[in-house]
């Protein structure tokens, strides 16, 4: 294949695996019509928080004591580019932060933001170090006999690169002798190749070590339902939102998502109990599995000689999400809770220190033992009561609207909703046990989005009641009703200019009063979309890396996803997938009105494809010309006619999809 053909297959493939890592887009240009400006805070919005300030805990300056503890030095030049000279991360993106807070901005979201905007290489213990603010996650570097063992290796590789430069730079320049993944989200690993050559693991010499179905969930998460969490990640990270006062507001438990180069090298020793053990460069290293809580494949670190506990992301400075607005798994909150009560028998006795793979750390035994028992008394707070009054009969509306944080948890910062909600939370765990449907039979089978606002919107009296009543809801600081309203004559008419200005209105007064920077910057992101238009896709052009990592059975279960059943027209046939360099042939079933893939030759096969898997790829998910790719090296046995019809059946990738409007 020649090499422009092969990374175009790697960017349009990657477009589905990488999808929460897109880029932040530039802000749109100032609007020429004012009723599509940004505006400012809101009286009623100014009032919500002072109310939401006087409610804070007393300021005692532990969180700003711990997020400075430590600190050596930080880069020089804030900009960190990737080899075109692009800047991929901006360390100083929000040094604005400081001072009085402006009523654009909840001020606990703002106290949050201004401890995690500071950025460099902190010393947490003998031996043991952090970079934190080059990325939206944090690196580990622990000292060992010849060389710097690292945890969590960032997002992308220039982001890794420049925080392992600072680390040689002020600590003396020492080799990468391990890797270690806490987890199998992207910003956990991504940056890997900025740190070690593949060589150098491949060879033996840099082990990788990851918890137990490291490569399956990596990719698992992404690759199905990847196009929707693309779209969606958008929102969560506030695609096209400039920071700022009126912008973006980072993400809760770190600020941006920085936009070089997802890379991933394979680990080569996996964790799959707790209380496994590994001495790591000289090392001693202790596990504790917590898969299922975050991340579906998850790991914490316990360090015995520094008495340091790598809390992976099991712990943080917020609220965590049970089920994340931009969607994955639900995760079980019961299960999480368990985690923490585990941590805490374990290590909350031992541990001088507890770090995360975001935020800042916190010292002492004391407070390591008093977090851990505080976090873990949140999940179960949220898991219990729901279920109480779950089992009451209780919806998940009603649920989320009735539980209230109790006080004694509320009084830690670090059990705030900077990045999970108690509302989102609550309706996750209800979806956990019950799923989507409320048992209210109005709810079994309404009318869709565009078809119930037209009744609506109707059933009001037209478009022009539907917003004089928004308006009248702006006006009185009721922007969920206006919301909701502004909404149905959006649905109900995407052209109508005054609703959409309206409504975008609504959403920037309600993004401003959140706590939760994903909250804020869902709000915000409809608001300029409804404003401006879709600015961008959440697309990635990263290397083949993560496809590479892929096990094909998951590759070709997502092809499967794309099948239309009306083009397959009832035919049933089999078709062999043949990868040479791979040893590897998958047989395809087409059922008639479905698609099956196995990992073994189809008896009685109609036809056999063999070429390199990249070739395939191309086929599948670029859906490139078949005689193409033939001249490439694809071959084609049997009946071509049957090979074309299963290539006809299939969607095109998907792409960018409204989601503030129909």
């Amino acid at each position: 294949m020649r090499p422009m053909m092969r990374g175009r297959v790697s960017r349009l493939v990657l477009a589905a695996v990488a999808v929460w890592t897109a880029p932040a887009l530039a802000q749109s240009a100032p609007a020429a019509d004012p009723a599509l400006a940004p505006k400012p805070a809101s009286a009623a919005t100014a009032a919500a928080q002072q109310a939401v300030a006087a409610a804070l805990p007393q300021e005692d300056g532990r969180d700003a004591g711990f997020a400075a503890r430590g600190f050596v030095a930080s880069a020089s030049d804030p900009l960190i580019r990737d080899a075109a000279g692009k800047v991929v991360w901006n360390l100083g993106a929000y040094d604005w932060v400081d001072g009085a807070t402006p009523a654009s901005v909840n001020p606990s979201l703002w106290r949050e933001v201004g401890l995690l905007k500071k950025h460099g290489l902190f010393r947490v213990a003998d031996g043991v170090w952090q970079v934190r603010g080059f990325d939206v996650s944090n690196m580990t570097v622990i000292r060992g006999m010849t060389g710097w063992v690292l945890v969590d290796p960032l997002t992308t590789s220039e982001t890794a690169a420049a925080a392992l430069a600072l680390v040689n730079a002020q600590l003396g320049t020492r080799p990468v002798s391990a890797v270690i993944y806490s987890h199998s989200h992207a910003d956990h690993f991504g940056g890997v190749r900025g740190v070690v050559a593949e060589a150098e693991v491949t060879a033996g010499r840099v082990p990788v070590i990851a918890p137990a179905h490291f490569v399956e969930e990596a990719g698992s998460e992404n690759i199905l339902a990847g196009s929707a969490m693309g779209r969606r990640a958008q929102y969560q990270f506030g695609g096209g939102l400039a920071p700022g006062a009126q912008g973006q507001m980072g993400s809760g438990i770190g600020l941006g998502v920085s936009s070089g180069t997802i890379t991933l090298i394979a680990p080569t020793d996996t964790v799959s109990k707790t209380g496994e053990t590994r001495v790591v460069d000289g090392v001693p290293l202790e596990f504790q599995i917590v898969s299922g809580s975050e991340a579906p494949s998850e790991l914490n670190v316990y360090l015995p000689g520094p008495k340091v506990l790598l809390s992976a992301e099991m712990s943080t400075c917020s609220l965590h999400n049970i089920l994340t607005p931009r969607g994955a798994k639900v995760r079980d909150a019961r299960a999480w809770a368990g985690y923490l009560d585990e941590a805490l028998q374990l290590y909350g006795g031992r541990s001088e220190a507890v770090i995360s793979s975001h935020c800042w750390p916190r010292f002492g035994q004391a407070e390591v033992s008093r977090m851990l028992a505080s976090q873990r008394d949140n999940y179960r707070v949220l898991h219990d009561q729901t279920l109480r009054l779950m089992n009451r009969g209780e919806t998940p509306a009603e649920i989320a609207e009735a539980l209230v944080q109790p006080a004694a948890l509320a009084a830690d910062w670090f059990n705030h909703g900077y990045y999970g909600t108690y509302s989102h939370n609550a309706k996750a765990v209800y979806q956990f046990y019950l799923g989507w449907y409320d048992a209210v039979p109005a709810n079994l089978n309404p009318w869709p989005p565009v078809e119930r606002a037209k009744r609506l919107v109707g059933a009001i009296g037209g478009p022009a009641k539907v917003i004089a009543q928004g308006r009248a809801a702006m006006k009185a600081g009721d922007y969920r009703w206006a919301s909701e309203l502004l909404s149905a004559a959006v649905f109900a008419d995407p052209a109508n200019k005054a609703a959409r200005a309206a409504l975008a209105d609504s959403y920037e007064q309600q993004g401003y009063q959140a706590e939760s920077a994903i909250w804020r910057n869902q709000f915000l992101a409809a608001a300029s979309e409804l404003r401006h238009g879709r600015v961008g896709s959440a697309t990635s052009s990263q290397s083949q890396d993560m496809i590479a990592a892929v096990p094909t059975q998951l590759l070709l279960d997502a092809v499967a996803t794309r099948i239309d059943p009306a083009k397959l027209a009832g035919r049933q046939t089999a078709i062999n997938l043949v990868m040479p360099e791979r040893g590897e042939t998958a047989g395809i079933e087409l059922t008639g009105t479905a698609m099956l893939a196995r990992m073994n030759a189809a008896p009685g096969a109609t036809a056999t494809l063999t070429a390199p898997r990249r070739l395939l790829l191309g086929l599948l998910f670029l859906k490139m010309p078949l005689a193409k790719l033939e001249m490439a090296g694809l071959k084609v046995d049997g009946d071509r006619a049957a090979v074309e019809a299963w290539l006809d059946a299939l969607d095109p990738m998907p792409g960018a999809f409204n989601i503030a409007e129909p």
